[in-house]
């Protein structure tokens, strides 16, 4: 009877050991990927060159506009290589961010989905 019940506890204690160590390890692996994200950021943030948009044409195809300074640049980028299509006015670019936060604004679309719910409940 005793040694059921020391085996039984010591099933409990290797569990909450295994439980711990778990815990332990995806805390440090956490920590680990938010340095390394903030070290690559910092890394890589020049302030020279800045992708505002990208959007995706094929697998391995994309249109991409940069700035670069104070100009802004689209490009064409493949597999293998990267073309220079246009150049864009700044006004171009805030027309284009404006629209975009239009169509992204969270509160816009709740409103939207509240108001759908109610015409269905009507």
């Amino acid at each position: 009877m005793l040694l059921a019940v020391m085996s039984q506890t010591d099933g409990y204690l290797q569990f909450l050991t295994v439980l711990i160590l778990f815990v332990f390890v995806l805390g440090i692996t956490y920590v680990t990927t938010k340095w390394i994200a903030n070290y690559q950021k910092n890394k890589t943030a020049g302030g020279n060159i800045e992708v505002i948009e990208t959007h995706r044409i094929t697998s391995n195809k994309y249109i991409q506009i940069l700035r670069t300074g104070s100009k802004y640049l689209v490009v064409a980028i493949g597999k293998d290589e990267v073309h220079m299509l246009t150049e864009l006015s700044e006004d171009d670019i805030t027309a284009l961010e404006t629209q975009n936060n239009m169509e992204m604004d969270f509160g816009s679309v709740l409103e939207r989905f509240k108001n759908l719910r109610q015409k269905d409940k009507d």
